[in-house]
This record gives structure tokens, C-alpha cells and sequence, in this order.
């Protein structure tokens, strides 16, 4: 992913460690284009004789990813992906299913689809005084439609969850960790060297016995995809839903998707809605 239009900047570290960058102005929403590109990256993951680790992070220090991008939910692909799933669905079971080993480096806010990518990777490491967590849809007048429904009680707790998803507040890295949210909150100093520390590290063992092990502790830890495309529809439907229908409009006053103080402290100024 290198050509001037690519949201995702890719490093190659080693042949065996690969770092992704994410940036997509203004706040780092996911858009129909981010999962074409997201796509052709699991395809190189799939292919990759070599690759044993990859690391996602962000090229900007506020925003990790904000979350989805409202105004082009009609635009998101539709035709299925090699699992016969539609694109969100599909990046996210091959990233669960792939030998490789996806962690996410957390700086900044990582709301709704922001979350659930980060749980769809394989750890989470967050820093401490930066990371900021929640799940908004049900305060917009929405459901949680990418996989927070399903994997977000796996880690928390099914009380937990729901705190965390019917009460569409933000929460620090501290609380995330306490929660089992994310692996660890590093001080944020100390983010980006333990992270490259730690992928150099698992880096350096056998592919096989890594991608065994990821695909044995799955059996016990990866949603049915079935469920999650019964969340994805009930989702999408949710768009025409009359609470969310009056919300929006209030969620465009307020200066949703725009770099500003409603983004900075959603999990606050949703409450005016």
C-alpha cells in the first residue's frame, strides 16, 4: 500500500515484521475506501511466506481510528469476500484466521469501528495518558454493527460489555486494561518502543508454532461469523430507524466527522443529543 491515495502507510521492519499506519483525515474515520485497502492487505497477510507479525497504529496522535464514516454507509462494499462474507465481516475473520499475528498499537480515540478493529486483532496495547475507549452507537441511536456485540464480551464479561456499549461513555486506558478491554496501558513514552519490542521478539520464533497456537486458542475465542453478519444487518437496518433518523441530524450540528471539540469528548457531548 504505497501509491499517494493509500490510507495505510506500510513499513516493512523486517521480512518477518511489517507496521501499518493508518491515516485518513481528518479524524481517521473507516470508509469504503479503507476497506478495499484493508482487503488487499489481509491478501498479502494470506500470502506472505515470511510475515510473521504485523502492527497497526496511527499517524495521527488524537485519533487512533474515530470510527465509522456515517455519511458513506452506502457506499461500503457489498460483494462478498473470500469467506463468502461481506467486507467488514470478511477482513475481520481472515485477520482472525491468518498465521500472522495482528496487534494493535493504541494512541489516541478508537470509538465505535475503532474499537472493534482493535478486538478483531489479535492483542491490544494502548498508551496509558492518550487512549481513549468506547463504543457510541446505542447514545446514536444505533447498534453496535462491527463485532463489539459478539468479541467485547469475550474479554470484558457479558456485565461489562454492556456497560461499556449501552452506556456509549469514553473510557481511559486504565479502565480498558482493568476491563480486559486491551492487553496493557504502556505510559506513552514507553508505547512505541515496548510495542516494537515485543513484535521483534515473537518475530524472531517459528511461523508454524505461532499460527498453530493462534489457530488452537481460536477455538474457544472467535465469534460465528453468522452471528456477526445477524449484527451487520440489524445495523445497517438501524440507519432507518426513527431514533437514529432524529439523532443524526443533531450528530451533523454537533460536528460529527469534523476535527473539533464534539470528536475530542464524544462519549460526553452525546448526552446533548
Amino acid at each position: 500500500m504505497n501509491n499517494s491515495n493509500s490510507q495505510f502507510k506500510l513499513t516493512k521492519v523486517t521480512p518477518a515484521y511489517w507496521r501499518l499506519t493508518f491515516e485518513n483525515p481528518p479524524i481517521n474515520m473507516i470508509d469504503p475506501q479503507s476497506m478495499l485497502e484493508l482487503q488487499q492487505l489481509v491478501d498479502q497477510f494470506e500470502t506472505d511466506p515470511e510475515l510473521k507479525v504485523v502492527v497497526f497504529d496511527s499517524a495521527d496522535p488524537e485519533f487512533f481510528i474515530a470510527h465509522f464514516d456515517i455519511n458513506k454507509a452506502a457506499e461500503m462494499p457489498r460483494h462478498p469476500g473470500p469467506t463468502g462474507y461481506s467486507a467488514w465481516i470478511d477482513v475481520t475473520l481472515r485477520m482472525s484466521r491468518t498465521s500472522v499475528i495482528c496487534i494493535a498499537a493504541i494512541r489516541g480515540r478508537t470509538r465505535g469501528v475503532g474499537s472493534e478493529f482493535a478486538l478483531a486483532c489479535d492483542l491490544r496495547f494502548a498508551s496509558l495518558e492518550k487512549a481513549i475507549f468506547a463504543q457510541v452507537e446505542v447514545g446514536s441511536g444505533l447498534i453496535p454493527g462491527g463485532g463489539a456485540i459478539e468479541r467485547l464480551p469475550l474479554l470484558t464479561g457479558r456485565a461489562r460489555a454492556l456497560e461499556i456499549m449501552l452506556g456509549s461513555e469514553d473510557y481511559d486506558a486504565a479502565t480498558a486494561e482493568r476491563y480486559g478491554w486491551i492487553n496493557r496501558a504502556i505510559p506513552d513514552a514507553e508505547l512505541d518502543a515496548w510495542v516494537d519490542a515485543y513484535a521483534r521478539r515473537i518475530a524472531t520464533f517459528d511461523k508454524q508454532a505461532l499460527g498453530t497456537t493462534k489457530a488452537l486458542t481460536n477455538r474457544h475465542t472467535v465469534p460465528d461469523p453468522d452471528e456477526l453478519l445477524e449484527t451487520a444487518k440489524v445495523f445497517m437496518s438501524a440507519f432507518a430507524w426513527p431514533g437514529f433518523r432524529e439523532r443524526v441530524v443533531r450528530l451533523a450540528a454537533a460536528g460529527i466527522g469534523t476535527r473539533g471539540d464534539f470528536e475530542r469528548n464524544f462519549g460526553d457531548r452525546i448526552l446533548n443529543l
